[in-house]
Order: structure tokens, then sequence, then C-alpha cells
């Protein structure tokens, strides 16, 4: 796949503003996962977080999608919505060109928000403003629109809706990231070396430690003989993927 046909991006959210259910509706829509094999927040593995309907870790995932008739990679990293996980949220967003910052249009913009937001944009990366649940009787659209775009200091009309429920506005919302969100540049200079940065991983019985990584450098192949830089240690890649 062509560089310049992959888009990696997070979702910014407040907790309880849609992002879980934004993406249960990727994954359809991408036909990720079939529908019959669908749950509600899919993406979301510890079982706290099903119970209590909040994302603490969204584990994530690979989509491919036709956008007038060019196939797209979209490579979705969370970013926690807690203030708690904001090292974590620094990482992921190193690893994206562009963020979705999510807005419940029922709620409007909550402090927490911004904290996220200004560290995005201090890293460059690329915002698209969308409002969520634009279905429920209690949405403020007009209001809650005119809200991100002073937070923003963007046009009103560059502001996207979408319904996570019923799926309105995520098919356009996926084209908006093709022709808004820059594709993942090659290095000018470099090293040769590979060199990745990780920003998430999960333990498997099975597998072992998994980590996910954003590559920065070269390239890497079942068996090679790696290093994690800050702890000095060691290891091979079993499987790559």
């Amino acid at each position: 796949m062509d560089l310049k046909h992959i888009r990696n991006f997070s979702i910014i959210a407040h907790i309880d503003h849609g992002k879980s259910t934004l993406a249960d509706r990727f994954l359809e829509i991408t036909n990720t996962i079939e529908k019959r094999k669908m749950q509600d927040q899919v993406l979301d593995n510890m079982e706290l977080e099903r119970e209590r309907g909040i994302t603490i870790k969204m584990q994530p995932v690979r989509m491919d999608y036709a956008v007038n008739g060019q196939k797209y990679v979209f490579n979705l990293i969370d970013t926690p919505g807690h203030i708690d996980f904001s090292y974590e949220v620094s990482r992921a967003l190193k690893a994206v060109e562009g963020s979705i910052m999510l807005v419940d249009s029922t709620q409007g913009v909550q402090a927490q928000t911004f904290t996220t937001l200004n560290m995005a944009q201090k890293l460059g990366v690329t915002i698209i403003p969308v409002l969520s649940k634009i279905d429920s009787p209690l949405s403020r659209v007009p209001e809650v629109r005119a809200e991100v775009a002073k937070v923003l200091g963007c046009n009103e009309e560059d502001i996207l809706t979408v319904s996570g429920r019923t799926g309105e506005g995520v098919a356009a919302l996926l084209e908006t990231i093709v022709t808004k969100v820059p594709p993942p540049t090659e290095l000018i200079e470099s090293s040769g070396s590979f060199r990745a940065l990780v920003f998430d991983f999960q333990y498997s019985n099975h597998k072992g430690v998994i980590v996910y990584v954003r590559v920065l450098d070269g390239t890497i192949k079942k068996g090679d003989v790696l290093k994690f830089s800050s702890a000095e240690e060691k290891f091979i890649a079993l499987e790559v993927g």
C-alpha cells in the first residue's frame, strides 16, 4: 500500500461523548467486522468499560475502505478520554496525522477536551471537528456548532455532524478524513535502520507481549532483533502484522 493512501487518526472526546459508538459504526461501514458479529463498544476490551459505558483503553484497529473508487487504509489509534492518561494521550497523538474532535451536541465542549486538543495542536495534528448524537431529541446542533467554531477559530460549515447510533454522517466523515488528514510521510534523511514509536501494548497468553508501534524509519520482518531504546532491552519479533 502506497503511503499516500494511508490515514492515521485518533478521536479526541470527553467521556460519554460517543467515541466508542462512532468507532463501532466505522467498523460496520468499512466491513471490518460483519454486522451480525457486531456488539456495542466492540473495541473496548475490559468488562469494566462495557459495564460502565466508558473507554479506558480502546484497542488500535486497521480498516480498509474505498473512497471515490480508491482504496484507503484507515488506522484508528485511541486517545484515552480521561485527564489521568495524559502521557498515553501524548504518545498516541505522536503516532497520527489527524484527530477527530468529537463533541456531544447535547452537552457542548467540556473543559477536559481542551487539554487534549491543545496537545494535538502543539504537535501539528490536523483537527476535524465533529458533533455527535445528532439523533437525540436533546441535541443542540446550532448552539454547540457555534461554540466549537469559536474554540477552534474555524467556520461553522466546517463542523461535521454524525450519529454513532444511526450511522448518519459517518460515511461523509470517512471521506473528510481522506481529504483533510495528510498521509504519513517518509523521512527526508533516513538512517536506514528500523526505528518506531511504541504507542500501546497488550498481553496475550498465547503470544506474550504485543507491541503497537508507529514505524518512523526502515523496515521490520519476523525474526529481527529489536531493542527498547530507553530500557536497553533486546527482544525478537516473533510475528509482524
